[in-house]
């Protein structure tokens, strides 16, 4: 058991401490050993996805639990209990649903009905093309236009996005990495005709390339100039689009790929103090853009750990914040994240289970104190979620937030052994990570090197072969199959919808100013070559709609693209 913290000062003292411990033996040597002789315990893996679950946690394996140090108040730091002082009882978490897909009209249809369902917050879904930066006529594109995502070519396609939903009321978060700063300055320009100045925005763009590096692959230029365009979205957003969330840390995808718990949080903070330090090379302090930085992560099945996860998040990143960095605002010290349930825990095979996974992963989330979540539809494991799955979702979380109770007090786990202890251990299994990683030179030298994926890549198989074992079982999948299982009807995208995108792009370039848009593209260029803010000549290509493609054309022009490093 634990005594990590028990030269601390201490709510249990020594004395009691020792009375425990006896107590506890005597337990394990009485009538715990007569247990086991009548009956052994189940041959399965007891553990979290970074840790063993001992049978049974007591104050000793919370020794040194100091409650001011530890846990404080919530809105107060360290913020374990929340960055709230009443959390949900002054008002609900945002309830978003990941969503587009097809056409721009398609997706604004979509969202308007997201919307009249009781939504509260838009999350953009962009389709591969745009993630990797090519227009939908580009021939790497052709086969997946519009296909798990919405397509957008220019700020054309994002004006029609928002047709009839004024972007100063809805928040809007924008799931999208390497083009961030040209998906935001077509946001912003598409703020401007509507005639809502950047300052009324309201909303985050993900902006975490690193990830993608490790996670997911939708990258396009090498680290070094991807890490500038995050901080340069940091530093104008700073000063033009104050209420902006400028970066939306990512650990969900690392997680998604395989990673613990512990990866989870030591990898995506490791990223964040890399965007961090080229802010601060920017001449921004700290607390000018620390209150901005968002976050996102990924809610997985083991229900403890989850909880436990969300506090260890708040209080690490707060000590960070206030240790290293010295953030004097306390705003720049919480840590307020988005939550999606996890994707890679959806499976195939009876989706309908996947309501239940959904359900259980969203109430850990809340429990957990996040701001914002979005559930993984029951049927996304096939296809792109139907109407019908995605308004599951939105009454899942309706009934958590309105039937259960628990959204009546702030931080009902705490003071729980096994909670505080997995806090704990998650807390210090993060920050040697954390660690690590920066004996190394950083995350982009642990990217570069091939580290970091392969510390994933290693998690994952551990996962798996514990799922072929039996070790790890999962309902439906390794135990408990059923025979004939009947599949839901699933959602699929017209094929016409990809053509019409085509025409649309067609017509739009035929109809802008070509010269302007060279003019504005040669000035991209070379801010590039140099030092300066890249925003500014970005959104000045987005005025003379130039198109996603040509824009990080321009840019793979100077910056050249990644390949990466093979992982073994």
């Amino acid at each position: 058991m634990s005594d990590r913290n028990a030269t601390q000062p201490s709510l249990f003292s020594p004395e009691a401490l020792a009375t425990l411990s006896r107590a506890v033996h005597a337990w394990e040597e009485g009538p715990l050993a007569k247990a086991l002789q009548r009956q052994p315990e189940r041959d399965e893996a007891f553990a979290t996805s970074s840790q063993p679950v001992e049978r049974l946690y007591t104050p000793l394996d919370i020794g040194g639990f100091d409650y001011l140090r530890d846990l404080g108040f919530p809105g107060e730091y360290p913020f374990t209990r929340g960055v709230q002082p009443t959390m949900y009882r002054g008002r609900h978490w945002t309830m978003r649903q990941y969503a587009g897909f097809g056409t721009a009209e398609e997706s604004n249809q979509k969202f308007r009905y997201l919307l009249s369902q009781g939504q509260t917050g838009l999350s953009v879904a962009f389709d591969l093309p745009s993630q990797l930066g090519y227009d939908s006529d580009d021939p790497m594109a052709i086969a997946e236009v519009g296909q798990v995502g919405v397509a957008i070519d220019s700020l054309y396609d994002m004006e029609t996005l928002f047709d009839g939903i004024p972007m100063d009321k809805v928040s809007t978060s924008m799931t999208i990495n390497a083009p961030a700063a040209v998906m935001l300055a077509m946001y912003v320009v598409a703020g401007e005709k509507q005639g809502v100045s950047p300052e009324k925005l309201n909303g985050t763009v993900q902006n975490d390339v690193l990830k993608e590096y490790v996670a997911r692959g939708t990258y396009i230029f090498p680290p070094s100039p991807s890490v500038r365009l995050a901080a340069d979205i940091m530093a104008y957003c700073a000063r033009n689009v104050p209420q902006w969330n400028t970066i939306s840390v990512s650990g969900y995808h690392i997680r998604d790929a395989g990673a613990t718990a512990a990866q989870e949080i030591g990898f995506s903070f490791a990223n964040a103090r890399a965007y961090m330090d080229a802010a601060l090379e920017r001449g921004l302090a700290v607390d000018e853009f620390a209150p901005r930085i968002s976050w996102i992560f990924n809610t997985h099945n083991n229900f403890f750990e989850e909880i436990a996860k969300y506090r260890a998040l708040r209080r690490l990143w707060a000590r960070l914040l206030k240790e290293q960095y010295g953030a004097q605002d306390a705003r720049s010290m919480m840590l307020r994240t988005h939550t999606q349930t996890g994707g890679s825990t959806l499976v195939a095979q009876q989706p309908e289970n996947n309501i239940v996974r959904a359900s259980i992963q969203s109430l850990a989330a809340v429990i957990g104190g996040v701001q914002s979540i979005a559930l993984s539809c029951f049927d996304e494991a096939l296809a792109l979620p139907t109407d019908e799955a995605q308004r599951i979702a939105l009454r899942t979380q309706q009934i958590i937030a309105h039937e259960t109770g628990v959204a009546d007090t702030v931080d009902p786990l705490a003071g729980s052994y096994f909670v505080e202890h997995l806090t704990n251990e998650l807390e210090h299994q993060a920050k040697e990570y954390m660690d690590e990683i920066a004996k190394m030179g950083g995350s982009v030298a642990a990217i570069e090197s091939g580290w970091m994926q392969n510390q994933i890549a290693e998690a994952s198989w551990r996962f798996q072969r514990d799922v072929d074992e039996k070790r790890e079982i999962v309902v439906g999948v390794n135990e408990y199959q059923d025979g004939g299982e009947q599949r839901p009807s699933i959602f699929s995208v017209d094929k016409r919808l990809v053509e019409h995108q085509l025409k649309r792009l067609e017509h739009h370039r035929r109809e802008r100013d070509a010269a302007r848009v060279e003019a504005a593209l040669a000035a991209l260029k070379a801010a590039c070559h140099g030092t300066a803010n890249l925003m500014p000549p970005i959104i000045e290509c987005v005025r003379a709609y130039a198109t996603l493609g040509e824009i990080c054309g321009a840019m793979r022009e100077v910056f050249g693209e990644y390949r990466a490093p093979t992982v073994i």
